[in-house]
């Protein structure tokens, strides 16, 4: 199996073969990542860490999985610490760092940022988010930890539950399930719908999802309640996300007699009770987790070594 990637973009870049690999390279990887054994695959190396936009699940695990393949990482965790304060554009910033680096991770608010990046550096970029575009590498590690659980991927029932319409997670992770002919729910306020244009491309691979405002409509049916948070920064109205904010809770009384687990991206608000936290259910730690052998093998897969 060859991996055929040369940036991390879209997940829609990618074809099935591709995930596969990189899910398959991330269990070899485990040990590594949980201290069992030492790697020194990417030792000499440096990764390029461009965070214009808060993180600290991605970035920390980009940062442990370089750090486990026995290479370095230098960057900045906000645009406030960077030049971009005495006006420095992205291209040149990109550029700069690209001289430096052996890859690049970076995130940003405005879609097709990394895109833009990779056509103007030599080095790959990877896609950490951009705006309410896409978040592949996430995407990934939600794949991975639906794997691990339950042995495969093909053929679960998931549920998308909350900010469907700004929510780059659920944008990218739609696409790839649909790859895997797994069923689907979108479940979100009437105001934050599955976008058109990204049903109507759903709707081209094969694709028909529920539609519902309602979760105990599906919650019977479901392998799995993916749940996303309302996110205030990407609302253009502070008046709009007020009325839709705790939309729905996730508590364990919900969950209870159901075969179900619950995956979150995090950071989590009001969406999930912390009585979850510790039942059967709960799995984003677990998932949050899994990002860094998922990260690991897609560093190694794109960093070419001597």
């Amino acid at each position: 199996m060859v991996f055929n990637q040369k940036n991390i973009i879209s997940i829609r870049d990618f074809s099935k073969n591709d995930i596969n690999y990189i899910l398959n390279l991330a269990e070899k990887m485990e040990p590594a990542a949980k201290s069992e054994k030492t790697l020194d695959s990417l030792s000499g190396k440096i990764l390029g860490m461009l965070f214009y936009e808060p993180s600290t699940r991605t970035r920390l695990s980009f940062e442990t999985a370089m750090k486990r393949l026995g290479g370095s990482v230098i960057g900045f965790a906000e645009a406030g610490v960077s030049s971009a304060t005495k006006g420095e554009n992205l291209a040149d910033t990109v550029r700069m760092v690209g001289e430096y680096a052996d890859a690049l991770v970076i995130r940003h608010n405005m879609e097709g940022t990394a895109r833009f990046a990779a056509d103007i550096v030599d080095v790959p970029v990877i896609n950490a988010g951009d705006g309410a575009g896409q978040h592949p590498t996430q995407t990934l590690l939600d794949l991975y930890t639906m794997k691990r659980i339950f042995g495969k991927i093909r053929g679960l029932n998931v549920a998308l539950v909350g900010d469907l319409k700004y929510g780059r997670t659920v944008h990218s992770l739609a696409f790839a399930l649909a790859m895997f002919n797994v069923k689907m729910s979108f479940v979100s306020p009437k105001e934050l719908k599955m976008p058109r244009e990204t049903l109507h491309d759903l709707s081209q691979e094969g694709v028909v999802a529920e539609e519902t405002d309602e979760i105990n409509e599906i919650i019977n049916k479901v392998d799995i309640l993916y749940v996303t948070r309302i996110q205030k920064e990407r609302f253009p109205d502070p008046a709009e996300y007020s009325r839709i904010k705790g939309a729905y809770l996730i508590d364990s009384k919900l969950l209870e007699g159901n075969d179900v687990i619950v995956m979150h991206p995090l950071p989590r608000v009001d969406e999930i009770s912390y009585d979850v936290d510790d039942t059967p259910y709960g799995k984003y730690f677990e998932q949050a987790f899994y990002g860094v052998p998922v990260r690991m093998a897609l560093l190694k897969s794109l960093i070419k070594c001597k």
